[in-house]
């Protein structure tokens, strides 16, 4: 009669499976055991760059304990028992049956190059994957002082760490990575970011000479697409030189396929009534969120990229890659947003005329009156 176990015994604390590089790194561990003269094949592995800190103390220990002279089985055990007593230093849990159980998970010493080449390469995928962390949660700090200037130096960490893996993972034919299985959901519209995409659209009518040297601003840098499609309609009116005004605007979006059932006509021409403040200054409030916004989206691709094992180092490279290009775009366009006002907009520009007809008798909403309440850092026209 098989024995049934009892409540009081213990399980085991390993996990029933575990990831290859685990196996990879005790099959490398192993052939160092057996042949410590192979320790001079692993001179691009560091004890971090194991998974398992474990693994990485015996690698450490095994590069500080000296290697025995004669391959004599008692100066291998006693070279065994040295290495075992350093690790130990740093992983007390150690024994001298787990150092026999990698020797026996090894199963061609001669192999050794092999593992340690899958062990480096598990080691660039955390290390990527890390980077890419590092990247989204310097996005979500808000105690910064200089939030974009934060987001870009790590950014720029993250695309160099990449330049530095190419050297030693060679490309292959299949270059790109395999799309993230789930893909990344919006970012939530907050009532700050709505209440500036507003108040810009309010001012450039006012303002059409600035809009003309806004060229750094687009309609992917909205939060809601219906702002990015009235924002290209006042920008095609006025570098065409064509007159400018909430009714202007409305017939423009009509042919652009702006106004749907949530964008009515009453509300574009309400949203567009009352402006405070210049659209260069709320244009470069929405270019600098979008900054921050594309680089939480690339430290999350890049991320996806990581969390699938059939990704080889070098398609999370070109992943990475790709996926910074994206920001770079709009951190070319927010350097331009920074940057001094041309002289010619802040001295000879005057503000349309106020439009006449009746007033409009849809009211303003109230994103818009909580943020015309808000004092800007910009002039008023």
């Amino acid at each position: 009669m098989p024995h049934a176990p009892e409540s009081h015994e213990e399980a085991s604390y390993d996990p029933v499976e575990r990831d290859p590089v685990h196996y990879a790194e005790q099959a490398l561990l192993g052939a160092l055991l057996l042949a410590p003269e192979l320790l001079r094949t692993t001179d691009g592995l560091e004890p971090d760059s194991f998974a398992n800190a474990a693994h990485g103390a015996l690698l450490g220990a095994m590069r500080t304990v000296p290697a025995p002279e004669e391959q004599g089985s008692q100066a291998g055990l006693a070279w065994l028992q040295a290495v075992l007593k350093e690790a130990r230093r740093q992983a007390p849990a150690l024994t001298a049956a787990y150092l026999h159980l990698l020797i026996s998970a090894c199963p061609r010493s001669e192999h050794a190059v092999a593992y340690a080449a899958m062990v480096r390469s598990e080691h660039a995928r955390r290390s990527i994957r890390l980077h890419a962390e590092t990247l989204a949660m310097a996005a979500a700090d808000v105690t910064v002082p200089d939030r974009p200037g934060h987001v870009l130096a790590a950014a720029d960490t993250l695309a160099r760490h990449p330049d530095g893996l190419a050297q030693d993972f060679p490309a292959h034919s299949r270059s790109l990575p395999r799309a993230p299985l789930r893909p990344a959901e919006p970012p939530p519209v907050d009532d700050e970011a709505d209440d500036q995409e507003r108040m810009l659209l309010a001012s450039a009518v006012t303002w059409p000479a600035t809009v003309r040297e806004m060229r750094w601003l687009a309609a992917e840098d909205f939060v809601r697409p219906a702002h990015g499609g009235l924002w290209q309609c006042i920008a095609a009116l006025a570098h065409r030189g064509d007159p400018l005004d909430p009714v202007t605007v409305m017939w423009e979006a009509q042919h652009r396929g702006v106004l749907v059932a949530d964008t009515t006509p009453s509300e574009v021409l309400a949203l567009l009534g009352t402006g405070v403040g210049s659209p260069d200054y709320w244009g470069s409030r929405i270019v600098e969120r979008a900054l921050l916004v594309r680089a939480r989206a690339a430290a999350d691709r890049i991320t996806a990229f990581t969390d699938d094992p059939a990704n080889t180092v070098h398609q999370l490279i070109t992943g990475g890659r790709r996926a910074l290009a994206d920001l770079a775009s709009v951190r070319r366009r927010w350097q331009q947003a920074a940057g001094p006002s041309p002289a010619s907009t802040a001295t000879f520009e005057t503000p349309a005329a106020p439009r006449a007809g009746p007033r409009s008798h849809v009211p303003v909403t109230q994103p818009l009156a909580r943020t015309a309440a808000r004092p800007t850092a910009a002039r008023t026209p």
